[in-house]
């Protein structure tokens, strides 16, 4: 069972994991700015759409149509013709994003107009587009697949121009998932290399920072009201490189080189004789820290959250002791024996009295007197005095019937 301290190093290890994914992702996209890797993924995946791998025929005329053309600044060159994108191909000035509605209306004027770009094709006096111009010039596409694939889409369109757009605008889109898939494996690949740099160029250990925290209450609890305050802010998980780098810095955790391996000092430094020793210790918790960052900061962000509910509900193991109700805490009155003078029978004899205090009490004269007051109450009443039920008179009154 998870008690509180353990929950709170768990707090503390998934904030550093939120910073250093911040870190690691601010740095990915750095690198995307120059490679522009997305564009030459989804370049790739165009090319498999249209079954033209090459880009010998109409992918060159679909990325020189107007509607696409538009997006990027230079002429279109296509990638290299490998089987898979690399992990940092570059999509030179090749668009990042086209939207399916650019997809579907640029191939069904291909297949109205032609793949030129000319007078006769922009001639407003040329035929409108419709459902029996698109079927009619269906050969103007000159890729058979592509073109059986944009007969399905007319076939279920069912005459009606816009769902004829719809379709082939939902044919795009389920293409673009597996691009999608294909980008972000890549990027988690990066992630890592990424995130193995970072962890071993400041020296983010999360084993050394786990057992840190463990041993470090002051520190702990400082870290956990910072995430506790972080998970109050939905934007936190945006700030830049700059804004992260300073956060995990101020978190005062045993990170940097600036004292061999171990920051805080200790026989595991590089001067020490049996650094090493410890060495394979420090490269999985360089590793932990590395492939954390491949999840990236919203999956930790929210489970930040989740362990903050979980801690709301487990009560500190500090157990006090039980208190009684104030009724017990009341001293329970001695039990004094007293012989009772004279009588016959078993009237008479030992007769047991509680009474509250001490035999030992000044009022007490040889045990037996209970208190000053003892003739009033009568609590020395022989039992032979007391008047049976015989003896009483007969009630009068009562409730009529």
């Amino acid at each position: 069972m998870f008690n509180s301290v353990v929950l709170e190093v768990a707090v503390g290890i998934v904030f550093v994991y939120i910073w250093v994914s911040m870190i690691c992702t601010a740095l990915r996209e750095a690198i995307e700015t120059f490679t522009k890797t997305r564009a030459a993924y989804l370049e790739r995946g165009i090319r498999e759409l249209l079954h033209d791998t090459k880009a010998e025929n109409i992918v060159k005329s679909f990325f020189e149509h107007p509607m696409i053309n538009c997006l990027y600044s230079s002429g279109y060159k296509p990638g290299k013709k490998n089987n898979e994108p690399r992990l940092l191909e570059n999509g030179k000035n090749l668009p990042s994003y086209i939207p399916s509605k650019n997809f579907a209306l640029a191939l069904m004027d291909i297949a109205a107009r032609g793949t030129k770009n000319s007078v006769v094709s922009s001639d407003p006096n040329s035929a409108e587009m419709s459902i029996a111009s698109i079927r009619a010039n269906i050969l103007n596409i000159q890729n058979v697949p592509v073109q059986r694939a944009v007969l399905t889409a007319l076939d279920s369109a069912q005459g009606d121009l816009d769902r004829l757009q719809q379709n082939l605008e939902k044919w795009f889109d389920s293409s673009m998932d597996r691009v999608s898939g294909w980008y972000k494996r890549s990027t988690q690949w990066i992630l890592f290399f990424i995130g193995l740099t970072v962890a071993v160029g400041l020296n983010i250990n999360t084993i050394k920072i786990a057992d840190y925290l463990f041993q470090n209450d002051d520190v702990r609890k400082l870290i956990v009201m910072q995430a506790e305050n972080a998970t109050k802010d939905s934007t936190f998980t945006k700030q830049n490189f700059e804004q992260a780098k300073a956060g995990l810095t101020a978190l005062k955790l045993p990170i940097g080189w600036g004292n061999g391996i171990n920051p805080d000092g200790g026989n595991d430094n590089v001067g020490s004789q049996d650094w090493w020793k410890k060495l394979p210790i420090y490269i999985l918790g360089w590793l932990l820290t590395a492939l954390a960052a491949t999840l990236g900061a919203p999956f930790w962000f929210d489970m930040l959250n989740k362990i903050m509910v979980i801690r709301g509900t487990v009560k500190p193991a500090e157990k006090s002791g039980e208190e009684g109700s104030e009724d017990r805490k009341t001293d329970k009155p001695n039990i004094v024996t007293i012989q009772m003078p004279g009588g016959n029978g078993a009237t008479n004899g030992n007769v047991a009295k509680s009474i509250a205090g001490n035999a030992n009490r000044p009022d007490l004269e040889g045990g037996a007197v209970l208190d000053m007051e003892s003739d009033i109450d009568n609590c020395l009443l022989e039992t032979s005095t007391v008047t049976s039920d015989e003896d009483l008179p007969k009630a009068e009154g009562g409730i009529s019937k």
